[in-house]
């Protein structure tokens, strides 16, 4: 659950307290009387909910097609078909940013699963878009010389 921005699993909840322990190991203890906002991050379901960006000459209809076939395979895989409830796929463009096309890309997990669904997903999404040229690109600063092609002259 989160608790007023703090999240993590429930330890402990007694009349006074409830006991949370976040994802770096932190044990954090709320007084209920404080509590004003909460949030259950693992009722019937979690979400992968991921933002992906690709370079702008990628070839959109190919991408979609990688992304969702990613998600079906690793929906049919043994060791996590259990885990995945709809296969992880391709929903909208989300965003044009300066180095890339953001696609938003979401699929629905077991409770508590969707940080290890997220990381297989990461991994085989990467080795596919590596398998068929399609770019994640990365910031690149060009640096141009004022005095391009003007005679240098020794110091």
């Amino acid at each position: 659950i989160c608790i007023d921005g703090t999240c993590g699993v429930v330890e402990d909840i007694n009349l006074r307290l409830t006991i949370l322990r976040d994802l770096d190991g932190t044990v954090h203890y709320i007084p209920n009387g404080n509590v004003t906002k909460t949030s259950n991050m693992s009722k019937d379901f979690a979400r992968v909910n991921m933002n992906v960006g690709i370079g702008y000459d990628a070839d959109l209809d190919k991408v979609v097609q990688v992304v969702n076939r990613v998600g079906i395979e690793l929906a049919a895989d043994e060791q996590w078909k259990e885990k995945i409830k709809k296969a992880p796929e391709f929903l909208r463009v989300d965003s044009f940013g300066d180095y890339s096309v953001n696609i938003k890309i979401l699929g629905d997990v077991e409770p508590l699963q969707q940080w290890a669904v997220t990381g297989e997903y990461h991994r085989r999404l990467k080795a596919a878009f590596d398998a068929e040229g399609i770019e994640i690109p990365f910031p690149v600063t060009v640096v141009k010389l004022m005095n391009e092609g003007a005679e240098q002259k020794p110091a």
